[in-house]
């Protein structure tokens, strides 16, 4: 793909390069323009006025000048101290996305970073030479631990991560893939350490999870209102007060199917189901606005702008860390509910099916225990819905008195699609037992096919690895249930 314009290099492009799928080359134009707004940053650095981070220390040390030969290395030092994280590193397609992040957000004039900075970036993504980057332990105002590891990849010091989840040493992977290290020139240094490229790019990858598993969730709960023949009373368009739960509302109804309604009104877990999709769905919708704010917004500071080095907050990534915690209690009060459903599909008196659906029960425990297995992920899920934003501490002498935690957030919103996936499964193997008990053919074709024959017991952990692999993948195909 050849990116003429910064704003081509969308969240879309985003994923794809996170995941490998698409290739990008800067445009001869866009390349003019970076060199040219490079030279306007060199030339007002020429002086005497002093520029955080270029020609003063950082942090509690913004007072300390440095002379000429200090400013030679300090770009390149900047990463050594800082660089003080270590396993567990995020995975090679959490760590793309952070290097696409770092490349659209230093298309953006007022970086002032150089085209080759740029190209190297590239080159990285393209040879698949992805940096470690400590996935926790980020307790500065911003990202400026993992994006130093980012850095010290350029610079051959740092450690990549290979296919074994290895992290071996930068430099005999940069020359095998035929690169070589580079420093950082003027100001590109403390520009690499600004800004929450990582944060954006984890943004982006899980709000397409989510997306992804938002979907299963809507086909898997309107098969469960089948199994229990739940009356459609709460499913009725009238009731919508947005076009989220509205849209909710029309696919559900549509996907359970027409029959008659076993009991005047659904277990609650049932009613409110549609209202909880409609919250997931609109805090989702917030997080993929936050990260395009963020990859469009001002990420650099001191940032160059009308040919003055100006200070900003574009290191905080409050904007994400805030709408990453919301989708994540979204998400966890959605397994909530699907625990609570695949309980009361385990009643005879709501299913009117075998106790535990199971075949014979008594002999064989049927659902009880993927019952439980739902219950204890979903307790685990409670703990990372603390919202992350909370718990400043200060550090560098008071020079930095607020975090936001980016990365706690990003991990637990990934904490809360895993586990809520883990959910979603054992519903959706509870479906699948109830419809073969009653005679039904299985709702989900792609799952039928994966599974063993039978409702008697077995390992079910491994059919949960199975559907927990065809959720992943995006494999489950909706459709209306037939009576």
């Amino acid at each position: 793909m050849l990116v003429s314009r910064a704003d081509e290099l969308d969240r879309a492009v985003i994923e794809q390069l996170a995941r490998g799928t698409c290739r990008v080359e800067l445009s001869p134009a866009l390349i003019a323009e970076l060199s040219a707004n490079r030279q306007a940053v060199l030339a007002d650095l020429d002086g005497d006025q002093p520029v955080y981070g270029v020609n003063t220390g950082m942090g509690a040390m913004a007072g300390v000048r440095l002379d000429a030969d200090a400013q030679a290395r300090h770009q390149d030092t900047l990463m050594a101290g800082r660089a003080v994280g270590s396993a567990p590193w995020l995975r090679r397609d959490e760590a793309r996305a952070l290097l696409a992040a770092r490349l659209r957000t230093f298309l953006h004039p007022a970086a002032g970073v150089s085209a080759e900075l740029c190209r190297s970036l590239i080159d990285l993504l393209d040879h698949d030479v992805i940096p470690a980057v400590p996935a926790r332990g980020s307790g500065a105002a911003g990202e400026i631990i993992p994006l130093a590891h980012t850095g010290a990849v350029l610079l051959g010091t740092g450690q990549v991560l290979d296919a074994a989840g290895h992290a071996p040493d930068a430099a005999p992977a940069l020359e095998a893939a035929g690169l070589s290290p580079r420093s950082f020139g003027p100001k590109e240094g403390v520009a690499f350490l600004e800004g929450v490229p990582g944060l954006t790019g984890l943004a982006v990858l899980h709000a397409a999870a989510v997306r992804t598993l938002l979907t299963q969730q809507i086909a898997v709960a309107a098969a469960a209102h089948a199994v229990v023949r739940a009356s459609p009373d709460p499913l009725h368009p009238a009731l919508a007060d947005s076009d989220e739960l509205g849209t909710v509302l029309a696919t559900l109804l549509e996907l359970r199917g027409t029959g008659p309604a076993r009991a005047l009104q659904a277990p609650v877990s049932f009613r409110v189901t549609a209202p909880a999709l409609a919250v997931a769905l609109r805090a989702v919708a917030a997080l993929e606005a936050a990260a395009e704010r963020a990859l469009t917004a001002v990420t650099d500071s001191p940032a160059h702008l009308d040919g003055r080095f100006v200070g900003t907050a574009g290191f905080a990534g409050t904007d994400l860390a805030a709408t990453a915690g919301a989708l994540t209690t979204a998400l966890a009060h959605l397994a909530d509910l699907g625990t609570a459903r695949l309980h009361r599909m385990l009643d005879p008196a709501v299913t009117g099916l075998p106790r535990q659906l199971s075949d014979s029960p008594g002999l064989h425990a049927g659902m009880a225990a993927v019952h439980k297995r739902a219950v204890g992920v979903t307790h685990r899920l409670r703990r990372f819905t603390l919202p992350a934003l909370g718990g400043a501490m200060e550090t560098s002498l008071g020079q930095e008195d607020v975090q936001s935690f980016g990365f706690e957030a990003a991990e637990c919103l990934g904490e809360a699609v895993t586990g809520l996936r883990d959910v979603l499964a054992c519903e959706l193997l509870g479906v699948h037992q109830a419809f073969l008990l009653d005679a039904r053919e299985a709702p989900f074709g792609e799952v039928a096919a994966a599974l063993p024959p039978g409702t008697g017991d077995r390992p079910f952990g491994r059919d949960l690895d199975r559907i927990i692999g065809l959720l992943a993948e995006g494999s489950l195909t909706l459709h209306v249930i037939t009576a």
